[in-house]
């Protein structure tokens, strides 16, 4: 099998890739492990930066996002007992974010690239990529029980962290930076209406807890428990009345509580590999980053990935000139180490430390209560929330 742009993994990012890929006529083939149900219902990211939104839409993926999505005008931040919202058009020049689901990002994606678009071929796992620092790079895969290879002029790697593409690159050319965090994430999916009309983040003695949701019924709730903790330890009733300490406030606010149809347990780390790019092999997503979901930066740093890649290849099959793939990595680490920054000073004001002092909690209200204070500071986090701009 031949191909132009050999793309590992159909999560998000490999499929927007092939959809962009496809618009400007360029042929590519999708291969993922999984098969298309276990793709359309693994439950990650769920809030979209105005960028991400503004590139589905411009690639044909935005019909049901938009019929269906919830837009986000803002925050609320919640720290001792007081309630401040974060405005974001206002204070941004117009930007927002919009909450849809990653597992529904997806389902449209992959309508859209078996409908009109190359190959993509589920339960085909990578084995391994091959001459990646030559013209020619291969992708070895198990399809149907064989093993076949992709023979392509370019690989990204859209595989996870998990996945093989990174580890094609030798390890005496790369740096890693990473740093994993003392506490997770508690997740709950629940059948009961948010509590409030916008995300609430809470700064609270106890830990941090987060207010989401998936749709105008359905909550997506989150608890900071300590690393390594198992979800099934926590029984329902007792997620809710945590929760409902930590969201606590000086008025009548109230959590309403319903059925809890899924627990789950996320771990909290940051990680970035440096180099994105060997040869003709370029990382993006999780394979190159992963940031604290704090920030709600992971599903939109893939975004910026590929679309940086997606130009880039389009400006030499246009011009000739290699230049902005060449400079794939250079240019994509800016956008990631910003938001990795972010992530990090989110998680950080919002988090509390298991051995943390009572300067440490004096710190995080002193800039608390700066952001609320400081149209300045208020603007930084806001112009972070909504994304920063592609390369």
């Amino acid at each position: 099998m031949r191909t132009t742009v050999g793309i590992i993994g159909a999560g998000p990012a490999g499929l927007l890739l092939a959809r962009l890929l496809h618009h400007a006529g360029i042929d590519s083939v999708v291969l993922e492990s999984r098969d298309r149900a276990y793709v359309e219902q693994r439950q990650r990211a769920g809030i979209l930066e105005q960028g991400t939104v503004d590139v589905l839409r411009a690639a044909g993926a935005g019909e049901r996002m938009d019929r269906e999505g919830l837009p986000h005008d803002g925050i609320e931040l919640r720290y001792d007992r007081k309630r401040h919202r974060v405005d974001f058009p206002a204070l941004t020049g117009g930007r927002s974010v919009m909450v849809y689901a990653q597992t529904e990002v997806c389902k449209d994606l992959i309508a859209l690239q078996l409908g009109d678009g190359g190959p993509l071929l589920f339960e085909a796992e990578a084995l391994a990529v091959e001459d990646a620092d030559t013209d020619a790079p291969r992708v070895r895969f198990r399809h149907e029980g064989r093993e076949d290879v992709l023979e392509c002029e370019y690989v990204v790697g859209c595989d996870g962290f998990w996945g093989v593409a990174r580890k094609a690159i030798p390890a005496e050319l790369t740096r890693v930076f990473e740093r994993t965090y003392p506490f997770a994430w508690l997740g709950i999916l629940a059948d009961v209406p948010p509590s409030h009309d916008e995300l609430v983040y809470a700064r609270h003695d106890r830990g941090f807890a987060l207010l989401s949701m998936r749709s105008p019924s359905v909550s997506r709730l989150y608890l900071q428990v300590p690393e390594g903790t198992d979800a099934r330890s926590w029984g329902d009733e007792e997620i809710w009345d945590e929760l409902e300490r930590r969201f606590e406030t000086d008025d009548d606010w109230k959590l309403d509580r319903g059925p809890i149809t899924q627990k789950s347990v996320t771990p909290m780390r940051s990680y970035v590999h440096e180099p994105m790019r060997h040869g003709r092999l370029f990382l993006a997503g999780d394979a190159a980053h992963i940031v604290p979901p704090t920030g709600a930066k992971g599903l939109n740093l893939a975004v910026g990935d590929v679309v940086t890649f997606a130009k880039a290849l389009t400006h030499q099959r246009e011009t000739g000139s290699a230049e902005r793939l060449d400079a794939y990595s250079e240019t994509c680490l800016r956008r990631v180490w910003q938001a990795e920054r972010f992530s990090y000073d989110m998680t950080s004001l919002l988090h509390r430390a298991p051995d943390a002092t009572p300067f440490e909690d004096r710190m995080q209200l002193a800039r608390l209560e700066r952001i609320a204070g400081s149209r300045a500071a208020e603007t930084d986090l806001a112009e972070g929330y909504t994304g920063f701009p592609f390369g």
